[in-house]
């Protein structure tokens, strides 16, 4: 058993231990310890096609869209039809439903892309996002505008910090294996990687699906944390709070995308107490950081590869 399979595993049995314990934690800081963890799992899964593939996708919050209502309602649906205890094993194959259907759009979304960059691509994109928002907002049969209630709270400190572990170790892994290296070549020049023998069009639809495919769990989680679902939830200023963790983590670096994730989950509630001006000041905190470390807050160091 290799080094990162030893964290892994070790990361998930500490989430599922502590997670025994959640019942005398207070529940405000619980409720934020969860944020932390999904938006660890979309800061990572987008890090995989922004910073390590070179593309730049401005619909994450669309796959979560998709994850999230596919895997809340699969869950009501379901949920009268078996016993109770098997609960958690019906959450995790809603879960899963949710990212795969969530690949699928990333595979949707990834083959008809395939020839734009920069500007184009995260212009695609941010239309994907829009009109999974606009769909979800005009179908009754997940609450339209109105949104999505009663959905079950199955989402625990142990879940999400398990599955955000596992998605750590998939990303890196894969990026840090042979042929994961393919992304960083496609990033790095797309022209000479095409003369190497390396086929961009399939690292880039990888990319997508995977990063589609994470953000749907995540989305899912989110679902069954929240107990409520909106389209508001999921439109472009959520996307931008994604690629915002990644960048000003730095791109392609792990590490420092997991702690611009727990940061920008937790200063905005240091803010709560500015009221009306918590945004301006957010908004303001972020402006500075970036133009402080272009390069990202958390990028000491030589890269290395997917864990730097």
């Amino acid at each position: 058993m290799n080094g990162a399979k030893r964290w892994l595993i070790a990361g998930i049995i500490l989430a599922v231990v502590i997670s025994q314990f959640t019942g005398a934690f207070n529940r405000y800081y619980l409720g934020i310890t969860i944020d932390i963890g999904i938006n660890i799992i979309l800061a990572v899964s987008l890090n995989l096609i922004n910073g390590h593939t070179g593309q730049f996708s401005l619909g994450h919050a669309g796959f979560m869209a998709v994850g999230g209502y596919s895997a809340a309602k699969f869950t009501l649906v379901c949920a009268q039809m078996v016993p109770e205890s098997l609960h958690p094993l019906l959450f995790l194959v809603a879960l899963i439903l949710g990212g795969l259907l969530a690949a699928v759009a990333g595979l949707l979304v990834g083959v008809p892309s395939l020839r734009l960059r920069g500007d184009y691509l995260a212009i695609v994109t941010l239309g994907f996002g829009e009109i999974i928002r606009v769909i979800v907002q005009n179908m009754e049969s997940v609450g339209a505008a109105s949104g999505l209630k009663g959905i079950p709270k199955d989402t625990t400190l142990g879940w999400t910090f398990a599955l955000a572990a596992v998605t750590i170790y998939v990303v890196a892994s894969l990026v840090n294996s042979t042929y994961g290296r393919g992304f960083i070549a496609v990033s790095d020049d797309e022209v000479a990687a095409s003369s190497m023998g390396i086929n961009p069009v399939r690292y880039k639809v990888t990319a997508f699906v995977i990063g589609a495919f994470f953000a749907g769990i995540a989305g899912g989680l989110y679902a069954h944390h929240k107990q409520f679902l909106s389209p508001t939830g999921f439109d472009f200023f959520k996307s931008i709070d994604i690629v915002v963790m990644v960048i000003l983590g730095g791109m392609g670096r792990t590490v420092g995308v997991i702690m611009a994730a727990i940061l920008l989950t937790i200063l905005p509630e240091f803010l709560r107490e500015f009221a009306d001006y918590r945004m301006i000041i957010y908004s303001l905190l972020i402006i500075t950081l970036m133009i402080a470390r272009p390069q990202g807050l958390f990028t000491f160091g030589k890269k290395k590869g997917a864990v730097a």
